[in-house]
């Protein structure tokens, strides 16, 4: 009688990946199933208890687990050569494809779509579809981005973001910014309501009745914001906003304030009021960094839900919209939870200088 093999030894990590590799519903199916089978090994199932419950061969667990033993994670989805499907695609074709889509304009235009480059390489455009997607090329789409030049970009970036994984004991951390000319809107026609087989209609064309500014300040740790509309956003303005923070806020807390560099935040007369109220601390982010301000998600919300497809017959409609807006969310308001470290982000950011420096 042989002796049992014995169990397969994977670190925590290993575990971690087959684990998720097991419950995958859609990963590829040789990957899911020999996960599970190292898993069970690792358990000390025996090969052909394995075999039995995976119906596979016995031969094959002991295979995987030889290879597992040699490489680890590493061979884990290979096929073994001469298995398979064999490609239906010559792979000089799918390199000229991939050359084109990266390195390549059709002419006369900005990038390629399915069927000029099917027309272009001499294939059906299905088969430039699978290709981009095995390859994870999408040509149609682009992202936007920009790279701060701020000369204290580090120093400015520790301190928000240490703001938002530890932030200080009996103190209240507001993200401020305010978000001007909001148009009051409103459609030449009637709008039809949304039925079976047709959306709410809307007319591309509008007329203007006026703007409103909505200053704002967003807890980080509560959700809750701080709102007000004001005609305008000069520094007067922003004082007024001050005020009214320093009236909500009770008076036992400290106020850490993150804010952007527009100059009405740093107006003398600004400088001044918080010399007088020294429990606000003032946080500025990096130039060109307002994806790092908070609120400015909550602005793309507030937008997307009660201003896009808003109709406003005059600027205290509008007004009273969005205060209703900030009422409902204050009712049940949910914190953004802040995950990225400094170290990440600025990890990212060199990788972005490194990659437009091969180009210029």
């Amino acid at each position: 009688m042989r002796n049992p093999v014995p169990a397969l030894e994977i670190s925590d990590g290993q575990r971690v990946v087959l684990e998720s590799l097991a419950r995958s519903q859609s990963g590829a199916h040789r990957e899911v199933v020999r996960a599970k089978a190292l898993l069970m090994a690792a358990d000390g199932v025996a090969n052909t208890a394995i075999a039995q419950a995976l119906s596979v061969s016995p031969g094959s667990v002991a295979n995987w687990r030889a290879r597992f033993d040699e490489d680890g994670l590493a061979r884990l989805g290979e096929v073994r050569k001469g298995r398979g499907r064999k490609p239906s695609i010559p792979q000089a074709k799918i390199e000229e494809i991939v050359d084109l889509t990266q390195n390549y304009r059709p002419k006369g235009e900005t990038h390629w779509s399915c069927r000029t480059m099917a027309e272009y390489v001499g294939v059906s455009k299905d088969t430039v579809q699978r290709v981009w997607s095995a390859r994870g090329l999408k040509p149609h789409r682009v992202e936007t981005f920009k790279l701060s030049n701020d000369p204290r970009f580090e120093e400015k970036l520790v301190d928000v973001v240490g703001l938002y994984l530890n932030p200080p004991e009996r103190a209240i951390v507001l993200c401020a910014d305010e978000k001007s000319s909001v148009q009051a809107l409103d459609r030449t026609q009637a709008s039809l309501p949304m039925i079976k087989g047709r959306g709410e209609t809307m007319t591309h064309d509008y007329k203007r009745h006026g703007t409103t500014t909505l200053f704002a300040a967003l807890d980080v740790l509560t959700g809750k914001v701080i709102g007000q509309c004001l005609p305008r956003h000069r520094h007067q303005e922003f004082l007024r906003f001050l005020r009214t923070i320093d009236r909500e806020v009770p008076k036992d807390l400290e106020i850490h304030l993150i804010l952007d560099n527009y100059a009405t935040h740093k107006h003398e007369k600004v400088r001044t009021w918080l010399d007088k109220h020294p429990r606000f601390h003032l946080h500025f982010t990096p130039t060109s960094s307002s994806w790092l301000n908070l609120v400015e998600r909550w602005f793309r919300e507030l937008t997307d839900k009660a201003l896009r497809r808003g109709v406003f017959h005059s600027v205290p409609h509008l007004i009273v919209s969005i205060e209703e807006y900030l009422d409902a969310h204050n009712e049940h308001p949910r914190p953004y939870e802040w995950t990225a470290t400094a170290e990440s982000i600025l990890a990212k950011v060199a990788r972005g200088r490194v990659a437009l420096e091969k180009i210029s």
